[in-house]
């Protein structure tokens, strides 16, 4: 059984699940803020805004241990206990495949997709406030009425907008 999570600030263009395999060896996929071209390397700065799962012993011990430290972290978010887990060896003392996904399908404020026409989700990432994050995905989702406005010259290369209520709610 697969099970697909995701934060609510993250915007589905198109469908997402022909960027994800169905490959049964592999435990999680999970978004990033930026990836780092390896999809299987843990030097990927993951993100739980976007994931999938496969229900098993091993990804269920994960979430047994991940909310069980979770709620005992006081400060810390849920992405954060997990980014501990897994500096500390977790995924591979558990013998998890994950698999880390790349931003040109699932892209967020970090980074964003280099290519509109195969992104599949864009996620309020790296940004402070729920008001930026709404402002910032209004934009996104005008850019993709714009891009997929017949009319749109398709010879000039493509560009999403700066997402700058994000960055200013650093700033304030």
């Amino acid at each position: 059984m697969l099970n697909e999570l995701q934060d609510t600030d993250v915007l589905w263009l198109r469908n997402p699940f022909p960027g994800l395999t169905l490959n049964e060896t592999i435990d999680l996929q999970i978004s990033v803020d930026k990836f780092n071209g390896n999809q299987w390397s843990q030097t990927n700065p993951i993100n739980t805004g976007f994931y999938m799962i496969k229900s098993n012993n091993k990804t269920i011990a994960l979430f047994d241990e991940w909310y069980g430290q979770r709620n005992n972290s006081t400060g810390k978010k849920e992405q954060d206990v997990l980014v501990d887990l897994m500096q500390k060896s977790a995924f591979e003392r558990l013998r998890l495949r994950v698999r880390f996904l790349d931003t040109i399908y699932f892209s967020g404020f970090c980074q964003d997709s280099r290519d509109a026409n195969i992104v599949s989700t864009v996620h309020a990432n790296c940004c402070r406030s729920i008001r930026a994050k709404v402002t910032d995905l209004v934009t996104v989702i005008h850019d993709w009425k714009r891009f997929k406005d017949p009319s749109r010259n398709k010879t000039i290369e493509y560009r999403w907008s700066n997402h700058l209520a994000c960055q200013r709610s650093w700033i304030s």
